[in-house]
């Protein structure tokens, strides 16, 4: 029985103790602002030329590099330092690839359209009139939004590639094409892509 009186009182003890002295605060775990890494869509880049994963969405909610590209400038590089030496036309481009998929060029060209999102792909014509894009290596890097009509060098790697419908219809909307237009995309294309590491722009 004395063990018992003993043990209640121990009780009351500590449960008076907790009624009547305030425990510390326990503080939240808040989380460290740009501790979590950004999620990529539109140009997190996989290996070049592919042109059927997802990345192509990245512009759509992705920060990346600033879009604030100031216009156009001759001998203005982007990406990595390059110069024109070893370039070659874009006319010339079928015989580089051969029959090969893809191929590593450095190539000159004019440039015809320019994502007007972010400045994240532009196009150069091809020999048979239809069009080139170029995409930019690991989404690190944007070109000028008024670089149609400047003539560009671009380093990389050239391919064969099948560019799916909504990726199409999706650069449509970027050069700001009209809903019709790109309602007027209802399939698939073969076309030639290239993954620039660099791009110079000549004149």
């Amino acid at each position: 029985m004395k063990y018992l009186l003993s043990f209640l009182a121990v009780l009351a003890v500590i449960l008076l103790y907790f009624r009547f002295v305030p425990s510390a605060p326990i503080n939240p775990v808040l989380p460290v602002e740009g501790s979590q890494k950004e999620v990529q869509g539109h140009n997190s880049e996989v290996p070049p030329g592919d042109e059927n994963d997802s990345t192509e969405r990245l512009e759509e909610g992705e920060e990346g590099p600033s879009t604030a590209v100031p216009p156009a400038t001759p001998g203005q590089t982007y990406g990595a330092a390059i110069g024109p030496e070893g370039a070659v036309p874009m006319s010339a481009l079928a015989t580089a690839l051969g029959t090969r998929d893809s191929a590593q060029v450095k190539l000159v060209g004019k440039a015809k359209e320019v994502c007007q999102a972010k400045g994240c792909w532009m196009t150069l014509p091809t020999a048979d009139g239809k069009e080139m894009r170029v995409r930019f290596k690991d989404y690190a890097f944007f070109v000028p939004k008024d670089l149609n009509g400047h003539n560009v060098v671009v380093s990389g790697w050239a391919h064969r590639s099948t560019v799916t419908k909504d990726d199409l219809q999706h650069y449509a909307k970027d050069a700001g094409k009209s809903a019709q237009d790109v309602a007027a995309i209802t399939k698939d294309e073969q076309q030639l892509t290239f993954m620039a590491d660099g791009v110079l722009v000549q004149d």
